[in-house]
Order: C-alpha cells, then structure tokens, then sequence
C-alpha cells in the first residue's frame, strides 16, 4: 500500500501541473492548470458569462485553473473565447502527459433545475467532438451562445479527447449551457484521475495513445 500511495504521490507532482501562454495579434491568453488541484480558480478573460463557466470546472472538477486574457473584445467574444480554450487545451495536454496510469474514460449526467446534460470523453489521442445542444436562445447576457460550440471545438483539438455532448432536457439557455460544464468537469475528473491499479501503464491495448 505504501508503495501504491508513493507512486501515485509521484505521478501528481511530477507531471499534472502545466503553464501554456498564446500570444497573437487578437489575444494573450496565459493558462496555468493542476489536475491535482483543490478547485482554486482565478481566471479573468474579459467575458463575464465564459469566467463563470471556467469555475465550474474548477469547482465540480477539482481543477485549479488560473487564466488571464486580453482581446479584441471590442470586436466581439470570438477571438477571445477560442484562444482560451485552444491555450486551455493545450495545458491539458500537457498536464497529463503521455496518459500514464489515468482511468482515460470519464462519463457525467448533470441536472441543473429543467435542464439534464450527457457528458462522455476519452483521452483517446484522436480529437473529436459530437455536439448534441439545442440552445434557444442567441444570447445569455452579453454572450453568444454559439459559442459554447466553438470552446469545446478549440478545447478537443487541442487536449486531443473524444468529446461527447448530449441534451437530454432543458428549455433555459443558461441552465443547458451551465450544466454543460458541470458535467463535463465531473466526466474530466474522473477521466484523468489515477487509476491505482495500473499507475504504471498506458490505458491502452496498444500501449500508447
């Protein structure tokens, strides 16, 4: 057991923490992710409604996130809102490294009052997402909605994960959208935890992913 609690306690302080920072003419997106976090999250993008969907993850997936951005949000959100999950994604990436000793897989099912959201991934490698929302409305607040698509767009291309997102309820754009994220935060935690029976191998029959 003593040797079981050492390795995972190597394997959380050794490779789970990443800093990727993106600089264009359109933004500057500095990420800092723990994996093995306590759910602390600083993150300031200059769009209110996408920093309060990044503390859903760290608040429902024990991610400690730290995230500064500037854009041209004069312009719009776009910019802005894809390049944090392309830098976000790419930290991901890095922060689990080669895939050692994760569950790899992670499922969720979040009820948020009307709204009930289906959430699968795999760290699988191979990027993909199937986008299953129906949002009603073209705006919550200041923010638009299609661009929740294009966040999980930038975010699978870059963490490379198999992303499935399913609809199962819901009327309320805010609640559809929020419960999005729970659920994806609790289906990520549980993908990327370590799995203590195999901590040394790759959750693979081929060997690598």
């Amino acid at each position: 057991m003593s040797v079981i609690t050492n390795n995972l306690e190597f394997i959380s302080h050794q490779s789970r923490v990443a800093s990727v920072s993106r600089t264009t003419k359109e933004t500057d997106i500095k990420v800092e992710v723990n994996l093995d976090g306590e759910g602390k999250c600083n993150v300031n993008t200059g769009i209110p409604f996408l920093d309060h969907m990044l503390h859903q993850l760290c608040s429902h997936g024990l991610f400690d996130l730290d995230i500064q951005g500037i854009g041209d949000i004069e312009i719009d959100d776009h910019h802005t809102n894809e390049d944090v999950a392309i830098t976000l994604g790419k930290a991901i990436a890095q922060a689990v490294g080669n895939r050692q000793g994760i569950h790899r897989f992670g499922h969720f099912v979040a009820p948020l009052d009307e709204a009930l959201i289906q959430v699968a991934l795999d760290f699988s490698g191979r990027p993909h997402l199937s986008y299953g929302l129906e949002i009603p409305t073209q705006r919550v607040g200041n923010y638009d909605t299609q661009l929740v698509r294009e966040f999980f767009v930038a975010l699978v291309n870059h963490s490379q994960i198999t992303l499935h997102i399913r609809q199962l309820d819901g009327i309320n754009s805010h609640h559809i959208i929020e419960a999005t994220f729970k659920a994806f935060a609790r289906a990520m935690r549980m993908a990327v935890e370590i799995d203590s029976r195999r901590i040394h191998e790759i959750p693979s029959s081929k060997g690598v992913l």
